[in-house]
């Protein structure tokens, strides 16, 4: 069951104002305008080539727009690299991880928690009672990666590890979080770890999910926005999007809304 969440802030975490990016003469995402609002959990869906990732890649500084401007909490960061987007709490996983596979668990949440401190730089060693340690620990709780700490990120299951990039997301002190498909790869039973992982997840960081499973999407979030070659077709509730007949059509086969729509409803 989807249970709205109300935003403990006001006003917007992220505007997009006609973000356009090409490659060449190909536009990945044409004149795309989208407001999420501070504390909002969204879903961005579509097929295969929609523009998801390259939307992803304009917010975060990989590949800035061509033209459109990138607002964050009011400010402008079309312009600024993606480690002072970072530093402005912007936060992303990706669809490959990008793990220290020779490295512990812990090690890479230290690591995580290191890289938006104030003390990134210094060549202290931090103490076993370090706030950076205990930090990374406290990371690990959240997300239920205690008990395999120690171990190397490489003989983590695949769920563990989308587990620890959730963890490495949730270092310092994030606004929003850009979550591309993490549920992946998944078996049913991570999946539902991952669901449980996402309800706890505090209130005031939103989050905006890329997700092909929508049985994950459409139970975690409150706003839905479907992109059709690189444009925003639509945007709605997820039970809205659920019941859309252009969207079942495009994306999710039919019957789905009969499946799905009374559950949506709850």
């Amino acid at each position: 069951m989807n249970v709205p969440r109300r935003s403990l802030a006001t006003g917007d975490a992220l505007v997009l104002e006609g973000v356009t990016r090409r490659f060449g003469a190909l536009a990945a995402i044409d004149d795309v305008s989208i407001a999420v609002r501070a504390g909002e959990r969204r879903a961005v869906i579509g097929a295969n080539g929609a523009g998801k990732t390259t939307l992803f890649n304009c917010i975060t500084g990989d590949f800035p727009p061509t033209s459109g401007r990138v607002r964050f909490f009011g400010d402008d960061v079309t312009d600024l690299p993606p480690y002072e987007r970072i530093r402005a709490g912007l936060r992303r996983t990706y669809q490959s991880s990008l793990l220290f596979r020779d490295l512990s668990a812990r090690d890479n949440l230290f690591l995580a928690v290191r890289g938006v401190s104030r003390g990134r730089y210094s060549f202290l060693r931090p103490g076993r009672r370090s706030a950076t340690r205990a930090a990374a620990d406290e990371l690990l709780e959240r997300v239920h990666l205690t008990r395999i700490a120690h171990q190397p990120v490489a003989s983590l299951a695949h769920g563990q590890q989308r587990q620890l990039e959730i963890g490495m997301a949730l270092a310092g002190a994030p606004r929003l979080i850009l979550f591309d498909e993490p549920a992946a790869g998944l078996s049913p039973a991570e999946r539902v770890e991952l669901l449980h992982l996402f309800d706890a997840l505090p209130a005031h960081i939103g989050f905006v999910l890329i997700e092909h499973d929508l049985e994950i999407a459409l139970r975690v979030v409150e706003r839905v926005s479907v992109l059709h070659n690189g444009r925003l077709l639509k945007e709605g509730s997820p039970a809205e999007i659920a019941g859309d007949a252009e969207v079942q059509a495009i994306y999710m086969g039919e019957g789905y809304a009969q499946r799905h729509a009374g559950e949506h409803r709850q």
